[in-house]
């Protein structure tokens, strides 16, 4: 599969064949198909074969097995990055964002967000708020990141039970890897026109000793309110509020009128839509020949605007609507609402090696506290405060005979406290324990056998709602992968998951002010069981490369809000039900390289993906990413590269019965990277141009997509420097 991302090519896909063989010699598995990197590291993140292994040092915490897998790096991670791990992935093959704002988005996988999909930092939870409602943002420091991973499908069992829809794991740097020869230090500064984008960051690494490594980073981000292609309200949006205009004007309102006429008109920028950043973090590691320690902490600091459906005050209850009498003109709404978010995040990470049975043993655990402020103009708010504590251990098998594997335990134990008129939740606590094996068997010199299963107890309580209850989440997976000819590979795999119901789905009963909605729960709710079968072709030969995937999810209860015929406070009322349902989809990409000389090349690649999705008795699921198209092309010569991209979004028609459609739309990018002190040099220079036609753009699987359109054109210049 192929994207903007890996025009490089910067983004790499992985049998289950390469994923396998990282259980067999983790000590050798830093990266798949990637290959040895200088003091500056691979800048271009040049792809290899994707069963090669190279010796690298101690791995992170890769845990691919039996389902391909996607990663992005090197200078295409840099030229992503956004404040935001949703925006940083939207580009990639199955993958689209909730794009709530340019401060709040989550990834959605193949049509799955919140909690079906997890969202890791070296294989432990982000410890936020974010699965919560779509508007808190994700605690995510791209500066410290290598690369990001995303995996489907049967991976995901090492995730936890409710990673039905995927995971996506950012594999970073602050704790040590090794110890460096000398002192190496990064810079990086940037710009981006569509928000007036200010960013920099650092970040050094010191040896302290034979065996020990010392790592200290900060970053700094800033963008004002965000510049769009167009209207900043949809068609059916605008023509709401002009109905709207009218009734107020034929009952002697014309200064409302007005107001609405002009948010209705409103146009070129989206107000409250600004963001800051500011995070700092440090971390130490001794590293021996026969394991390791290390630790870090991070500070995460930041405030973003949440733009809200015009018109909509940011209610409290009827006898405080908002009088739109007193509404900005700009934004429709009383104040302005805005989040300040403070994360305080320790990790620790360790490992030992072994001669027998066991290769390693991997341990990683983290604690987080978490509290973030919603802000009514300058007013204090409601309250979110969470914390939590998550650790893994991992036993690795080391290879006997073709047989590898991977097992461990996993202990996740977070709580949430909602303090304030606007808590749709009660406080409630989390507690997870989880087992897991995966076991992989060439039982033919073609034919690869994986199994992998895990049982998790569940137990969500509440003692302001008087609730608690249990659940035990039995899931399995199988896939087998054939190779009949070199450089072609078959793959089938099947995934049995069980999700425990979130606390939101349970306990929800209010006013949720991010959904413009009134939330209400359902205590007695089951287990969502899913059956998952996902076939690909993998094709990799000489300069040509040929991917296509299929898949399909049955739901046995699946669980999501749908509208009712009641109101309360204002607003609709929104009831969450479990209802059987079906996620059909594919991804295809192809990649050639038609031209080649011996500084450079010329390369084409293409991808498609496409989700279909419905609910058994109520229709097609809501918020699913439309079909999308991208072709591009790339030429290189010396340190030099050029790339330029067409992506094509279809009309989105097949929407919920509460939903507009999404119209389509074309971005046309075009992007420069050049290392003018050769490719491996200290200094990067990225020039990327995003929607350079300003097109007017609304992305299908946002919940605010008919508030908050897409960026308009955004050119976007970054210097990175290394020594």
């Amino acid at each position: 599969m192929t994207s903007r991302a890996s025009r490089l090519p910067k983004c790499r896909f992985y049998s289950s064949v390469a994923l396998a063989a990282l259980l067999a010699n983790p000590v050798c598995a830093q990266e798949a198909g990637r290959e040895p990197q200088g003091d500056h590291g691979d800048a271009h993140a040049r792809a290899t074969a994707p069963d090669e292994i190279v010796v690298t040092g101690h791995p992170p915490v890769d845990f691919g097995i039996l389902a391909s897998s996607v990663s992005i790096e090197g200078d295409a991670l840099v030229a992503e990055t956004r404040g935001q791990i949703g925006d940083t992935l939207a580009s990639l093959p199955g993958i689209s964002s909730t794009s709530f704002a340019p401060g709040a988005s989550r990834p959605i996988l193949r049509g799955l967000g919140g909690d079906r999909v997890a969202v890791l930092l070296d294989g432990i939870g982000s410890i936020d708020a974010s699965n919560v409602s779509v508007d808190h943002a994700v605690v995510f420091d791209p500066l410290t990141v290598d690369h990001i991973d995303v995996f489907h499908g049967p991976a995901v069992l090492l995730f936890g039970g409710n990673a039905i829809g995927g995971a996506v794991n950012a594999l970073d740097k602050r704790i040590p890897r090794r110890v460096p020869d000398h002192i190496h230090a990064t810079g990086i500064i940037g710009y981006g026109s569509a928000a007036d984008e200010r960013s920099a960051s650092g970040a050094i690494e010191v040896p302290l000793a034979a065996n020990l490594a010392f790592h200290a980073d900060a970053s700094w981000r800033k963008s004002d309110d965000l510049r769009v292609g167009g209207y900043v309200n949809s068609r059916p949006l605008r023509q709401e509020l002009v109905a709207e205009a009218a009734e107020l004007l034929g009952e002697g309102e014309a200064g409302e009128a007005e107001e609405y006429e002009e948010l209705a008109n409103l146009k070129n920028h989206l107000p409250n839509s600004g963001a800051r950043t500011l995070i700092a973090g440090a971390g130490v590691a001794w590293v021996g020949d026969r394991g390791d320690l290390g630790v870090s902490y991070q500070r995460y600091d930041t405030r973003y605007g949440v733009p809200l459906r015009p018109g909509a005050g940011h209610h409290h209850g009827p006898e405080t609507a908002s009088d739109p009498a007193t509404e900005d003109s700009h934004e429709g709404e009383a104040e302005t609402v805005s989040i300040d978010l403070v994360q305080d995040r320790f990790d620790l990470r360790g490992a030992l090696r072994f001669d027998g049975f066991l290769d390693s043993l991997q341990l990683r655990a983290a604690y987080g506290e978490y509290e973030h402020i919603e802000f009514e103009g300058e007013e204090r708010g409601t309250t979110f405060a969470a914390d939590g504590f998550e650790m893994r251990i991992d036993a690795i098998q080391a290879e006997r005979g073709g047989w590898r594997g991977r097992s461990g335990v996993q202990y996740v134990d977070r709580s949430l406290a909602v303090d304030g008129a606007e808590a749709f939740v009660p406080d409630y606590s989390v507690e997870r324990f989880g087992i897991f094996t995966l076991q992989s068997l060439e039982a033919l010199p073609q034919l690869t056998v994986d199994i992998a299963g895990r049982y998790e107890s569940t137990r969500i309580t509440s003692g302001e709602a008087g609730f608690a209850r249990s659940f035990d989440l039995w899931s399995g997976a199988g896939g087998l992968v054939y190779e009949p000819a070199a450089g072609l590979k078959l793959g089938l795999n099947y995934t049995h998951g069980a999700r425990a119901p979130s606390p939101e789905a349970l306990l929800s009963e209010g006013l949720h002010v991010a959904t413009q909605a009134f939330e209400t729960g359902n205590r007695t709710f089951g287990i969502e069981k899913s059956d998952s079968f996902e076939a690909y072709v993998r094709y990799t030969r000489d300069n040509a490369s040929l991917s296509l995937t299929g898949y399909r999810t049955s739901f046995d209860g699946f669980i999501t809000a749908v509208p009712t015929d009641l109101e309360a406070e204002g607003f609709p009322v929104f009831r969450y039900v479990q209802v059987p349902a079906r996620f059909t989809g594919f991804e295809a990409s192809a990649s050639v390289e038609p031209l080649s000389w011996s500084v450079g090349e010329v390369k084409l690649d293409a991808s498609a993906d496409y989700t279909r999705a419905r609910l058994s008795g109520i229709g097609p699921a809501p918020r699913i990413p439309p079909l999308r198209l991208q072709a591009g092309a790339e030429v290189r010569h010396k340190a030099l590269r050029l790339h330029a991209e067409i992506e094509w979004n279809d009309r989105q028609k097949r929407v919920a019965s509460f939903e507009n459609a999404v119209p389509g739309f074309t971005f046309v990018n075009l992007s420069a990277d050049w290392h003018p002190l050769g490719e491996d040099g200290p200094v990067t220079l990225i020039l990327d141009a995003r929607n350079i036609f300003d097109v007017d753009a609304r992305r299908a699987a946002s919940f605010t997509r008919d508030f908050v359109p897409l960026p308009g054109r955004d050119i976007r210049l970054t210097a990175k420097v290394s020594f």
